[in-house]
Protein backbone atom coordinates (compact mmCIF):
# COMPACT_ATOMS: atom_id res chain seq x y z
CA UNK A 1 0.00 0.00 0.00
CA UNK A 2 1.54 3.57 -0.86
CA UNK A 3 0.26 6.40 -0.65
CA UNK A 4 -1.24 6.87 -4.05
CA UNK A 5 -3.27 4.42 -4.12
CA UNK A 6 -4.20 5.37 -0.23
CA UNK A 7 -5.01 8.65 -1.57
CA UNK A 8 -6.91 6.75 -4.54
CA UNK A 9 -8.93 4.45 -2.26
CA UNK A 10 -9.88 7.27 -0.01
CA UNK A 11 -11.44 9.00 -2.91
CA UNK A 12 -13.31 5.80 -4.01
CA UNK A 13 -15.28 5.75 -0.49
CA UNK A 14 -15.94 2.07 -0.55
CA UNK A 15 -13.99 -1.29 -0.63
CA UNK A 16 -11.12 -1.40 -3.14
CA UNK A 17 -10.49 -4.33 -5.03
CA UNK A 18 -6.52 -4.62 -5.13
CA UNK A 19 -6.26 -4.55 -1.05
CA UNK A 20 -7.13 -6.51 1.50
CA UNK A 21 -8.04 -3.44 3.63
CA UNK A 22 -11.71 -2.60 3.65
CA UNK A 23 -13.50 1.08 3.95
CA UNK A 24 -17.06 1.03 4.82
CA UNK A 25 -17.27 4.52 6.20
CA UNK A 26 -19.59 7.20 4.20
CA UNK A 27 -17.25 9.62 2.33
CA UNK A 28 -17.35 12.87 4.82
CA UNK A 29 -15.51 10.40 7.26
CA UNK A 30 -12.76 10.77 4.82
CA UNK A 31 -12.54 14.09 4.01
CA UNK A 32 -9.83 14.81 6.84
CA UNK A 33 -7.45 12.03 5.32
CA UNK A 34 -7.32 13.25 2.09
CA UNK A 35 -6.62 16.86 3.57
CA UNK A 36 -3.93 14.88 5.56
CA UNK A 37 -2.41 13.59 2.83
CA UNK A 38 -2.29 16.63 1.00
CA UNK A 39 0.37 17.43 3.73
CA UNK A 40 3.49 19.04 3.18
CA UNK A 41 2.09 19.95 -0.55
CA UNK A 42 2.39 16.25 -1.70
CA UNK A 43 2.00 15.71 -5.13
CA UNK A 44 0.83 12.13 -5.53
CA UNK A 45 0.76 12.28 -9.63
CA UNK A 46 -2.00 9.19 -8.79
CA UNK A 47 -2.41 7.61 -12.56
CA UNK A 48 -4.52 4.86 -11.84
CA UNK A 49 -5.08 1.37 -10.19
CA UNK A 50 -2.35 0.05 -12.61
CA UNK A 51 0.22 2.37 -13.20
CA UNK A 52 3.58 0.67 -12.09
CA UNK A 53 5.40 3.76 -10.83
CA UNK A 54 5.74 6.26 -8.61
CA UNK A 55 4.57 4.79 -5.47
CA UNK A 56 7.68 5.11 -3.78
CA UNK A 57 7.10 8.30 -2.54
CA UNK A 58 4.84 6.97 -0.07
CA UNK A 59 7.42 4.29 2.12
CA UNK A 60 8.19 6.88 4.72
CA UNK A 61 4.45 7.22 5.36
CA UNK A 62 3.20 3.79 6.07
CA UNK A 63 1.89 5.06 9.18
CA UNK A 64 -0.80 6.34 7.12
CA UNK A 65 -2.31 2.65 7.23
CA UNK A 66 -3.93 3.92 10.56
CA UNK A 67 -6.16 5.84 7.96
CA UNK A 68 -7.67 2.55 7.71
CA UNK A 69 -7.32 1.15 10.86
CA UNK A 70 -8.51 3.48 12.84
CA UNK A 71 -12.28 3.48 11.48
CA UNK A 72 -11.89 -0.13 10.20
CA UNK A 73 -14.67 -1.78 12.10
CA UNK A 74 -16.54 1.20 12.66
CA UNK A 75 -20.36 2.39 11.29
CA UNK A 76 -19.16 5.65 10.68
CA UNK A 77 -23.31 6.62 11.68
CA UNK A 78 -22.13 5.37 14.95
CA UNK A 79 -19.08 7.65 15.54
CA UNK A 80 -19.50 10.32 17.78
CA UNK A 81 -18.22 13.40 17.14
CA UNK A 82 -16.19 13.78 20.24
CA UNK A 83 -14.22 9.69 19.10
CA UNK A 84 -13.94 10.85 15.59
CA UNK A 85 -12.35 13.92 16.32
CA UNK A 86 -9.87 11.91 19.14
CA UNK A 87 -9.20 9.38 16.45
CA UNK A 88 -8.48 12.18 13.63
CA UNK A 89 -6.08 14.04 16.15
CA UNK A 90 -4.40 11.17 16.80
CA UNK A 91 -4.19 10.52 12.96
CA UNK A 92 -2.94 14.05 12.29
CA UNK A 93 -0.15 13.64 14.73
CA UNK A 94 1.02 10.29 13.64
CA UNK A 95 0.80 12.01 9.88
CA UNK A 96 3.03 14.87 11.21
CA UNK A 97 5.78 12.03 12.67
CA UNK A 98 5.60 10.33 9.57
CA UNK A 99 6.23 13.65 7.61
CA UNK A 100 8.99 14.88 9.32
CA UNK A 101 10.40 11.77 9.45
CA UNK A 102 10.64 11.38 5.62
CA UNK A 103 13.74 13.02 4.27
CA UNK A 104 11.93 12.80 1.26
CA UNK A 105 8.93 15.39 2.06
CA UNK A 106 10.24 17.06 5.08
CA UNK A 107 13.75 18.11 3.01
CA UNK A 108 13.45 22.10 1.39
CA UNK A 109 13.83 22.01 -1.85
CA UNK A 110 17.56 23.04 -2.68
CA UNK A 111 18.19 26.79 -4.28
CA UNK A 112 21.61 26.98 -5.40
CA UNK A 113 20.92 30.94 -6.87
CA UNK A 114 23.59 32.82 -6.22
CA UNK A 115 26.38 29.66 -6.09
CA UNK A 116 29.31 29.35 -8.00
CA UNK A 117 31.38 26.68 -9.15
CA UNK A 118 35.23 27.33 -8.69
CA UNK A 119 37.51 25.41 -10.74
CA UNK A 120 41.09 24.62 -9.23
CA UNK A 121 44.52 23.38 -10.49
CA UNK A 122 46.98 23.22 -7.37
CA UNK A 123 50.72 23.01 -8.08
CA UNK A 124 51.27 20.95 -5.11
CA UNK A 125 50.75 18.28 -3.19
CA UNK A 126 50.82 21.16 -0.65
CA UNK A 127 48.24 22.80 -2.09
CA UNK A 128 46.32 20.05 -2.49
CA UNK A 129 46.11 18.87 0.90
CA UNK A 130 45.39 22.67 1.81
CA UNK A 131 42.33 22.67 -0.74
CA UNK A 132 40.68 19.17 1.06
CA UNK A 133 41.32 20.36 4.50
CA UNK A 134 39.55 23.93 3.09
CA UNK A 135 36.73 22.18 1.55
CA UNK A 136 36.03 19.99 4.92
CA UNK A 137 36.51 22.97 7.11
CA UNK A 138 33.78 24.88 5.35
CA UNK A 139 31.63 22.12 4.55
CA UNK A 140 31.79 22.90 0.82
CA UNK A 141 30.36 20.59 -2.03
CA UNK A 142 33.04 18.58 -3.94
CA UNK A 143 32.22 17.82 -7.40
CA UNK A 144 35.50 17.07 -8.42
CA UNK A 145 38.44 15.59 -6.57
CA UNK A 146 42.42 16.84 -7.67
CA UNK A 147 44.43 13.37 -7.04
CA UNK A 148 47.21 14.93 -8.67
CA UNK A 149 48.95 17.97 -9.24
CA UNK A 150 48.07 20.36 -11.94
CA UNK A 151 44.71 18.24 -12.07
CA UNK A 152 41.41 20.33 -11.38
CA UNK A 153 39.06 20.29 -8.32
CA UNK A 154 35.58 21.56 -9.01
CA UNK A 155 34.15 23.38 -5.66
CA UNK A 156 30.52 24.90 -4.85
CA UNK A 157 30.74 28.04 -3.50
CA UNK A 158 27.98 29.44 -1.73
CA UNK A 159 27.47 33.09 -1.39
CA UNK A 160 27.29 33.40 1.77
CA UNK A 161 30.86 32.22 2.19
CA UNK A 162 32.39 33.50 -1.42
CA UNK A 163 34.07 36.74 0.34
CA UNK A 164 36.30 34.51 3.13
CA UNK A 165 37.46 31.67 0.99
CA UNK A 166 38.32 33.92 -1.64
CA UNK A 167 40.51 35.46 1.39
CA UNK A 168 41.25 32.39 1.95
CA UNK A 169 42.74 31.59 -1.44
CA UNK A 170 44.65 34.92 -1.95
CA UNK A 171 46.47 34.18 1.60
CA UNK A 172 47.56 30.75 0.38
CA UNK A 173 48.55 32.47 -3.13
CA UNK A 174 46.59 29.50 -5.04
CA UNK A 175 44.26 30.47 -8.31
CA UNK A 176 41.00 29.89 -9.38
CA UNK A 177 38.62 30.03 -12.14
CA UNK A 178 34.93 30.60 -11.86
CA UNK A 179 33.38 28.02 -14.48
CA UNK A 180 29.67 28.51 -13.33
CA UNK A 181 28.52 31.92 -12.54
CA UNK A 182 25.15 31.04 -10.91
CA UNK A 183 24.91 27.56 -10.15
CA UNK A 184 21.13 27.11 -9.78
CA UNK A 185 20.69 28.99 -13.53
CA UNK A 186 23.04 26.28 -14.96
CA UNK A 187 20.60 23.72 -13.26
CA UNK A 188 17.46 25.93 -14.93
CA UNK A 189 19.18 25.93 -18.38
CA UNK A 190 19.41 22.06 -18.39
CA UNK A 191 16.38 21.45 -20.41
CA UNK A 192 15.20 23.44 -23.19
CA UNK A 193 11.71 22.93 -22.95
CA UNK A 194 10.80 22.01 -19.15
CA UNK A 195 7.38 21.02 -20.70
CA UNK A 196 8.64 17.71 -21.67
CA UNK A 197 9.63 16.79 -18.37
CA UNK A 198 6.38 16.45 -16.41
CA UNK A 199 5.99 13.14 -13.98
CA UNK A 200 3.16 11.82 -16.61
CA UNK A 201 2.27 9.59 -18.93
CA UNK A 202 1.19 9.55 -22.75
CA UNK A 203 -1.00 7.56 -24.83
CA UNK A 204 2.69 5.87 -26.16
CA UNK A 205 5.48 7.35 -24.18
CA UNK A 206 6.68 10.73 -23.09
CA UNK A 207 10.71 9.92 -23.88
CA UNK A 208 12.72 11.97 -26.27
CA UNK A 209 17.05 12.77 -26.10
CA UNK A 210 16.24 16.99 -26.47
CA UNK A 211 15.39 16.68 -22.61
CA UNK A 212 16.04 15.01 -19.59
CA UNK A 213 12.94 13.14 -17.91
CA UNK A 214 11.90 11.99 -14.82
CA UNK A 215 12.09 8.17 -13.78
CA UNK A 216 8.40 7.84 -14.98
CA UNK A 217 9.17 8.78 -18.40
CA UNK A 218 11.84 6.63 -19.07
CA UNK A 219 10.07 3.80 -17.66
CA UNK A 220 6.98 4.62 -19.64
CA UNK A 221 9.23 4.37 -22.46
CA UNK A 222 10.67 0.80 -21.61
CA UNK A 223 6.93 -0.63 -20.82
CA UNK A 224 6.00 1.24 -24.83
CA UNK A 225 9.00 -0.66 -26.23
CA UNK A 226 7.70 -4.10 -24.58
CA UNK A 227 4.49 -3.53 -25.50
CA UNK A 228 5.33 -2.29 -29.17
CA UNK A 229 8.02 -5.15 -29.84
CA UNK A 230 7.54 -8.07 -27.79
CA UNK A 231 9.32 -10.24 -29.93
CA UNK A 232 12.49 -8.41 -29.13
CA UNK A 233 12.19 -6.87 -25.74
CA UNK A 234 11.63 -8.57 -22.36
CA UNK A 235 11.25 -6.01 -19.38
CA UNK A 236 12.25 -7.92 -16.35
CA UNK A 237 11.64 -6.13 -12.39
CA UNK A 238 14.19 -7.45 -10.79
CA UNK A 239 13.65 -5.97 -7.36
CA UNK A 240 12.55 -2.93 -5.29
CA UNK A 241 14.41 0.56 -3.95
CA UNK A 242 14.08 1.85 -0.42
CA UNK A 243 11.46 3.41 -1.19
CA UNK A 244 9.81 0.61 -2.99
CA UNK A 245 10.15 1.95 -6.62
CA UNK A 246 10.95 -0.97 -8.90
CA UNK A 247 14.18 -1.62 -10.58
CA UNK A 248 13.62 -2.30 -14.03
CA UNK A 249 15.96 -3.99 -16.89
CA UNK A 250 14.80 -4.05 -20.18
CA UNK A 251 16.23 -7.00 -22.07
CA UNK A 252 16.89 -7.01 -25.62
CA UNK A 253 17.38 -9.96 -28.04
CA UNK A 254 15.93 -11.54 -31.22
CA UNK A 255 17.41 -14.91 -30.17
CA UNK A 256 14.47 -17.91 -30.99
CA UNK A 257 15.81 -18.40 -26.70
CA UNK A 258 16.60 -15.23 -25.03
CA UNK A 259 18.89 -15.39 -22.38
CA UNK A 260 21.11 -18.05 -24.36
CA UNK A 261 23.50 -16.17 -26.19
CA UNK A 262 26.50 -13.72 -24.20
CA UNK A 263 25.42 -10.72 -23.19
CA UNK A 264 26.29 -7.17 -22.71
CA UNK A 265 25.05 -5.64 -19.38
CA UNK A 266 25.09 -1.98 -19.37
CA UNK A 267 23.78 0.28 -16.49
CA UNK A 268 23.50 3.68 -15.52
CA UNK A 269 22.38 6.18 -13.00
CA UNK A 270 23.90 5.03 -9.74
CA UNK A 271 25.11 8.16 -8.85
CA UNK A 272 21.85 10.61 -8.51
CA UNK A 273 22.68 13.79 -9.87
CA UNK A 274 24.94 12.59 -13.11
CA UNK A 275 21.66 12.80 -15.58
CA UNK A 276 23.46 12.70 -18.53
CA UNK A 277 23.94 8.88 -18.05
CA UNK A 278 20.55 7.80 -17.80
CA UNK A 279 19.55 9.80 -20.67
CA UNK A 280 22.58 8.36 -22.92
CA UNK A 281 21.53 4.45 -21.30
CA UNK A 282 18.01 5.00 -22.45
CA UNK A 283 19.24 6.56 -25.92
CA UNK A 284 21.29 3.72 -26.29
CA UNK A 285 18.16 1.31 -25.98
CA UNK A 286 15.91 3.45 -28.51
CA UNK A 287 18.90 2.82 -31.29
CA UNK A 288 19.12 -0.93 -30.46
CA UNK A 289 15.21 -1.76 -30.46
CA UNK A 290 13.68 1.19 -32.74
CA UNK A 291 16.40 1.26 -35.64
CA UNK A 292 16.43 -1.34 -37.70
CA UNK A 293 19.94 -0.50 -39.18
CA UNK A 294 21.24 -1.51 -35.70
CA UNK A 295 19.90 -4.92 -35.88
CA UNK A 296 23.79 -6.30 -36.59
CA UNK A 297 24.55 -5.13 -33.17
CA UNK A 298 21.53 -8.12 -31.68
CA UNK A 299 23.01 -10.93 -33.76
CA UNK A 300 24.41 -13.64 -31.70
CA UNK A 301 24.55 -10.64 -28.19
CA UNK A 302 21.91 -10.29 -25.96
CA UNK A 303 21.37 -7.11 -24.43
CA UNK A 304 20.72 -6.13 -20.50
CA UNK A 305 20.15 -2.87 -19.91
CA UNK A 306 19.03 -1.13 -16.37
CA UNK A 307 19.14 3.16 -17.00
CA UNK A 308 18.40 4.11 -13.93
CA UNK A 309 19.78 1.79 -10.71
CA UNK A 310 19.40 4.75 -8.37
CA UNK A 311 15.94 5.67 -9.01
CA UNK A 312 14.92 7.00 -5.29
CA UNK A 313 18.12 9.58 -5.46
CA UNK A 314 17.58 10.07 -9.15
CA UNK A 315 13.92 11.39 -8.36
CA UNK A 316 15.18 13.41 -5.81
CA UNK A 317 17.50 15.63 -7.90
CA UNK A 318 14.36 16.45 -9.78
CA UNK A 319 11.77 17.47 -6.74
CA UNK A 320 14.65 18.62 -4.32
CA UNK A 321 18.56 18.61 -4.53
CA UNK A 322 19.80 18.85 -8.00
CA UNK A 323 23.29 18.06 -7.35
CA UNK A 324 22.28 15.08 -4.43
CA UNK A 325 24.64 12.10 -5.36
CA UNK A 326 23.50 8.63 -3.38
CA UNK A 327 20.36 6.52 -2.27
CA UNK A 328 17.83 7.72 0.03
CA UNK A 329 17.64 5.07 2.76
CA UNK A 330 17.77 6.00 6.52
CA UNK A 331 21.24 6.09 8.35
CA UNK A 332 22.29 6.52 11.80
CA UNK A 333 22.09 10.06 11.34
CA UNK A 334 18.41 10.88 10.48
CA UNK A 335 20.25 14.55 8.51
CA UNK A 336 22.00 12.51 6.26
CA UNK A 337 20.56 9.88 4.17
CA UNK A 338 21.78 7.69 1.43
CA UNK A 339 24.70 5.61 0.61
CA UNK A 340 26.71 5.53 -2.18
CA UNK A 341 25.90 2.70 -4.47
CA UNK A 342 29.55 2.73 -5.71
CA UNK A 343 31.15 2.10 -2.44
CA UNK A 344 28.71 -0.18 -1.33
CA UNK A 345 29.39 -3.27 -3.95
CA UNK A 346 31.18 -6.64 -2.00
CA UNK A 347 34.44 -6.49 -3.67
CA UNK A 348 37.39 -4.89 -1.68
CA UNK A 349 34.19 -2.82 0.84
CA UNK A 350 35.50 -0.49 2.62
CA UNK A 351 38.99 0.67 1.71
CA UNK A 352 40.56 3.12 0.05
CA UNK A 353 37.83 5.95 -1.19
CA UNK A 354 35.15 5.21 0.96
CA UNK A 355 34.06 7.13 4.28
CA UNK A 356 32.35 5.55 7.69
CA UNK A 357 30.73 8.89 7.81
CA UNK A 358 26.49 8.95 6.90
CA UNK A 359 27.30 12.25 5.77
CA UNK A 360 30.04 11.86 3.09
CA UNK A 361 29.56 11.55 -0.35
CA UNK A 362 31.37 8.55 -0.46
CA UNK A 363 29.70 6.38 2.63
CA UNK A 364 29.96 2.86 2.05
CA UNK A 365 27.02 1.94 4.33
CA UNK A 366 26.77 -0.30 7.18
CA UNK A 367 27.88 -3.24 5.32
CA UNK A 368 28.14 -4.49 1.35
CA UNK A 369 25.28 -4.68 -0.36
CA UNK A 370 23.50 -2.93 2.37
CA UNK A 371 21.24 -0.99 -0.20
CA UNK A 372 18.12 -2.74 -1.89
CA UNK A 373 19.52 -1.29 -5.26
CA UNK A 374 22.68 -2.76 -5.07
CA UNK A 375 21.35 -6.31 -3.67
CA UNK A 376 18.94 -6.54 -6.46
CA UNK A 377 21.38 -5.63 -9.50
CA UNK A 378 24.06 -8.10 -8.18
CA UNK A 379 21.79 -10.76 -7.67
CA UNK A 380 20.09 -10.66 -10.91
CA UNK A 381 24.25 -10.63 -12.32
CA UNK A 382 25.11 -13.65 -10.54
CA UNK A 383 22.18 -15.42 -11.88
CA UNK A 384 23.34 -14.34 -15.49
CA UNK A 385 27.12 -14.08 -14.73
CA UNK A 386 27.81 -17.20 -17.26
CA UNK A 387 25.85 -15.43 -19.83
CA UNK A 388 27.17 -11.79 -19.44
CA UNK A 389 31.14 -11.53 -20.90
CA UNK A 390 31.10 -7.49 -21.27
CA UNK A 391 29.66 -4.93 -18.36
CA UNK A 392 29.63 -1.65 -18.84
CA UNK A 393 28.60 0.99 -16.07
CA UNK A 394 27.86 4.92 -17.12
CA UNK A 395 28.86 7.89 -15.04
CA UNK A 396 29.66 11.48 -15.50
CA UNK A 397 31.83 13.36 -16.00
CA UNK A 398 35.64 13.93 -17.22
CA UNK A 399 35.62 11.54 -20.22
CA UNK A 400 37.67 8.43 -18.99
CA UNK A 401 37.28 5.24 -19.61
CA UNK A 402 38.03 3.07 -16.36
CA UNK A 403 39.60 -0.39 -16.55
CA UNK A 404 39.50 -2.47 -12.88
CA UNK A 405 41.03 -2.19 -10.37
CA UNK A 406 40.06 0.64 -8.12
CA UNK A 407 40.11 -0.17 -5.05
CA UNK A 408 44.21 0.32 -5.37
CA UNK A 409 46.76 0.65 -8.23
CA UNK A 410 46.41 -2.95 -9.12
CA UNK A 411 45.89 -4.67 -12.13
CA UNK A 412 44.27 -7.47 -13.44
CA UNK A 413 46.32 -10.39 -14.88
CA UNK A 414 44.47 -9.87 -18.10
CA UNK A 415 44.74 -5.90 -18.24
CA UNK A 416 46.41 -5.60 -21.49
CA UNK A 417 43.08 -7.55 -23.12
CA UNK A 418 41.13 -4.95 -21.60
CA UNK A 419 43.49 -2.18 -22.53
CA UNK A 420 43.04 -2.83 -26.13
CA UNK A 421 39.85 -3.50 -26.51
CA UNK A 422 39.02 -0.07 -24.59
CA UNK A 423 41.28 2.07 -26.49
CA UNK A 424 39.62 0.50 -29.49
CA UNK A 425 36.19 0.89 -28.62
CA UNK A 426 37.23 4.73 -27.86
CA UNK A 427 39.21 5.11 -30.91
CA UNK A 428 35.51 5.45 -32.63
CA UNK A 429 34.87 8.66 -30.96
CA UNK A 430 35.03 11.69 -32.95
CA UNK A 431 33.34 14.32 -30.59
CA UNK A 432 34.95 13.62 -27.21
CA UNK A 433 38.15 12.98 -26.45
CA UNK A 434 38.30 10.30 -23.44
CA UNK A 435 41.47 8.75 -21.51
CA UNK A 436 42.00 5.75 -21.06
CA UNK A 437 43.45 3.60 -17.94
CA UNK A 438 43.21 1.97 -14.56
CA UNK A 439 40.86 3.86 -12.24
CA UNK A 440 42.99 3.71 -9.05
CA UNK A 441 45.71 4.96 -11.19
CA UNK A 442 44.50 7.09 -13.63
CA UNK A 443 41.52 8.67 -11.27
CA UNK A 444 41.93 7.71 -7.56
CA UNK A 445 41.13 4.75 -5.24
CA UNK A 446 37.21 3.95 -4.96
CA UNK A 447 36.48 0.26 -3.46
CA UNK A 448 33.04 -1.01 -3.52
CA UNK A 449 32.83 0.34 -6.96
CA UNK A 450 30.66 -2.08 -9.43
CA UNK A 451 32.95 -1.85 -12.21
CA UNK A 452 35.43 -3.73 -9.45
CA UNK A 453 33.02 -6.04 -8.37
CA UNK A 454 31.75 -7.46 -12.35
CA UNK A 455 35.38 -8.04 -12.86
CA UNK A 456 35.70 -10.25 -9.32
CA UNK A 457 32.71 -12.49 -9.69
CA UNK A 458 34.33 -13.48 -13.38
CA UNK A 459 32.87 -11.30 -16.71
CA UNK A 460 36.61 -10.16 -18.42
CA UNK A 461 35.24 -7.06 -19.72
CA UNK A 462 34.28 -4.82 -16.87
CA UNK A 463 34.71 -0.94 -17.95
CA UNK A 464 32.93 2.64 -16.24
CA UNK A 465 32.64 5.40 -18.54
CA UNK A 466 32.61 9.25 -17.20
CA UNK A 467 30.71 10.72 -19.82
CA UNK A 468 30.63 14.24 -21.19
CA UNK A 469 32.21 17.00 -20.52
CA UNK A 470 35.76 17.90 -18.97
CA UNK A 471 34.26 20.31 -16.48
CA UNK A 472 32.87 23.24 -18.41
CA UNK A 473 28.94 22.17 -17.05
CA UNK A 474 29.71 19.24 -15.03
CA UNK A 475 26.54 17.55 -13.58
CA UNK A 476 24.91 20.23 -15.02
CA UNK A 477 25.57 19.43 -18.87
CA UNK A 478 22.56 21.27 -21.03
CA UNK A 479 20.40 19.01 -22.67
CA UNK A 480 21.38 20.02 -25.83
CA UNK A 481 24.37 17.76 -25.52
CA UNK A 482 22.42 14.61 -25.10
CA UNK A 483 21.63 13.39 -28.60
CA UNK A 484 25.66 14.37 -29.55
CA UNK A 485 26.75 12.42 -26.63
CA UNK A 486 24.84 9.34 -26.99
CA UNK A 487 25.40 9.78 -30.79
CA UNK A 488 29.72 10.20 -30.32
CA UNK A 489 29.62 6.72 -28.18
CA UNK A 490 26.92 4.25 -29.91
CA UNK A 491 29.79 2.98 -32.38
CA UNK A 492 31.67 2.02 -29.80
CA UNK A 493 28.95 -0.24 -28.73
CA UNK A 494 29.35 -2.21 -32.17
CA UNK A 495 33.13 -2.78 -31.26
CA UNK A 496 32.25 -4.58 -27.87
CA UNK A 497 29.53 -6.29 -29.49
CA UNK A 498 31.99 -7.73 -32.33
CA UNK A 499 33.93 -8.87 -29.27
CA UNK A 500 31.48 -10.26 -26.88
CA UNK A 501 29.97 -12.41 -30.27
CA UNK A 502 33.03 -13.70 -30.60
CA UNK A 503 33.38 -14.77 -27.31
CA UNK A 504 33.59 -18.06 -25.55
CA UNK A 505 33.01 -19.55 -21.83
CA UNK A 506 36.77 -20.28 -21.47
CA UNK A 507 37.91 -16.94 -22.47
CA UNK A 508 35.08 -14.53 -20.28
CA UNK A 509 35.61 -16.29 -17.30
CA UNK A 510 38.11 -14.91 -14.54
CA UNK A 511 42.12 -16.93 -14.14
CA UNK A 512 42.95 -17.91 -10.88
CA UNK A 513 46.11 -15.46 -11.28
CA UNK A 514 46.15 -13.32 -8.61
CA UNK A 515 45.86 -9.30 -9.50
CA UNK A 516 49.31 -7.48 -9.40
CA UNK A 517 50.50 -3.71 -8.53
CA UNK A 518 52.34 -4.07 -11.49
CA UNK A 519 51.38 -3.85 -15.60
CA UNK A 520 51.28 -7.42 -17.10
CA UNK A 521 54.06 -8.19 -19.16
CA UNK A 522 53.14 -7.74 -22.98
CA UNK A 523 55.10 -7.91 -25.87
CA UNK A 524 53.70 -5.12 -27.14
CA UNK A 525 53.99 -1.78 -25.84
CA UNK A 526 53.18 -1.01 -22.12
CA UNK A 527 50.22 1.35 -22.02
CA UNK A 528 51.36 4.90 -20.53
CA UNK A 529 49.28 6.50 -17.88
CA UNK A 530 49.18 9.91 -18.09
CA UNK A 531 47.59 11.75 -14.71
CA UNK A 532 44.60 14.01 -15.82
CA UNK A 533 41.57 15.72 -14.86
CA UNK A 534 38.92 13.31 -12.15
CA UNK A 535 35.98 12.65 -10.93
CA UNK A 536 34.17 10.73 -7.92
CA UNK A 537 33.20 7.39 -10.60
Amino acid sequence: MCLVQVHHICRMHGKPSRTSFSFTEKPNRFDGCINILKLGNIRTGCLGDNNPFLFGVATPLKKLFLCHRLFSGDNCKTLSEKTYTKRMSLLLLLTIVALQSSPAISDPFVSYSGYKVWAISPRTNEENQFLGKMSQQYGLTVLREAKFVNSSMDLVIPPTLERDLKNVMDNANIPFVVTINDLQTAIDNQNSNNDEIPNSRAAAHNMTWTNYHRLSNIYGYMSYLTTTYPNLVTLINIGISYEKRPLYVLRISNSSSPGTNPAIWIDGGIHAREWISPATVSYFIQQLVEVPANAKLLQNVDWYIMPVMNPDGYEYTFVKDRLWRKTRSLTSNPSCPGVDPNRNFGYKWGGLGTSTDPCSAVFKGTKAFSEPETIATSNYILGKSSQIKLYLTFHSYGQYALIPYGYDVVYPPDYNDMLALANKAVSKFTKYKFSVGSTAALLYAAAGGSGDWAKSIGIKYSYTFELADTGANGFTLPASQILPVGQDFFPALDVFATQVSAATTTTARVTTSKPTTKLPTTTSKKPTITPCRCTCP
